[in-house]
């Protein structure tokens, strides 16, 4: 078919690469534009950029993808259809009407629950214990369309936002593909969405990264794993901003006092919870590196009974 592709991180460029590898006509790709990063505020291309130009495929960066100039540009592809996956903006009703099949959308969750812009994020701190990927017709409302084809993927207790990510990125670019086939065929059927199931979820901030040790172990380590790589879940520990990258949650009873230091040994250090305790495997101290507790206490020695978010 011939397909405009929107989208912009990781797992829209997997995506898109699924759509290219089954021999689609990727006519262009539109993603959002490049962005300062960094100390040097170098501009950065989003992946789906970096496969786009990879592949010899036009590019198309408008700021707001609403403005006139920009749904004349898409007018001028000519595709059959749009898929949307991640890109960042909200599109027109003018736009959703332009090609003949519409506009389908790679949504990261089981559609009707976890609408909304970090349903990855929210099923691992939420403890879900599977996710995966609806492709849905879109409509002007957000994730609200009627739903096409879904895939299902577990979430494993040792998974993070970013492995989930690579799951769901392989899970997406399957069901598309399958689901624009049976487009082709006429047989891909619509269900509405069933709106008592339905729920949204907020953006992710840095704030919501802050650890609150009154909660139980297993709650904090959602926390951990769903903020992983970003922002990452923190504390403070001698007034410096701690990150915790890895941990383990032990049923194990506390010892004291929520974010006291239970123990400490060569490979983790034990921090007291509101119930359990938290094993924590992988620091990284303000201005550090991230590193494993082993190499961490070499240069940072922690005791007994130090207090961790004070």
């Amino acid at each position: 078919m011939k397909i405009v592709f929107m989208g912009t991180p990781e797992l829209a460029a997997g995506v898109l690469k699924a759509l290219y590898e089954a021999g689609h006509e990727i006519r262009a790709v539109v993603t959002q534009p490049d962005k300062p990063k960094g100390r040097g505020k170098t501009l950065q291309m989003s992946p789906v950029k970096e496969f786009a130009l990879e592949k010899g495929i036009e590019v198309f960066q408008p700021v707001r993808i609403r403005k006139p100039e920009a749904v004349e540009k898409l007018k001028e592809y000519d595709a059959q259809i749009f898929v949307v996956a991640a890109f960042g903006q909200i599109l027109s009703q003018e736009i959703l009407d332009m090609p003949p099949y519409g506009c389908i959308n790679v949504h990261a969750s089981l559609l009707p629950a976890y609408r909304g812009a970090a349903p990855i994020q929210w099923c691992i701190i939420n403890g879900e214990e599977k996710t995966g990927v609806t492709i849905m017709q879109m409509d002007a409302g957000i994730d609200t369309g009627d739903m096409l084809l879904k895939k299902e993927v577990p979430i494993l207790p040792f998974d993070t936002a970013e492995s989930l990510s690579r799951k769901l990125e392989k899970a997406g670019g399957e069901a598309v593909v399958e689901a624009l086939a049976l487009l082709e065929k006429g047989e891909l059927k619509r269900v509405p969405q069933d709106e008592e199931g339905s729920s949204y979820v907020s953006t992710i901030d840095k704030s919501l990264g802050r650890i609150d040790f009154s909660r139980s172990a297993a709650e904090i380590d959602r926390l951990i794993r769903g903020l992983n790589p970003w922002p990452s879940a923190y504390t403070s520990y001698k007034g410096k901003t701690l990150k915790i990258w890895e941990a383990i949650p032990l049923s194990e009873e506390a010892g004291g006092q929520p974010g006291s230091i239970e123990r400490v040994e060569k490979d983790a250090v034990y921090v007291n919870t509101g119930k359990g305790i938290l094993k924590v495997t992988q620091l990284q101290l303000e201005g550090k590196k991230r590193l494993q507790v082993k190499d961490f206490l070499l240069g940072c020695r922690m005791e007994k009974g130090e207090m961790l978010g004070c």
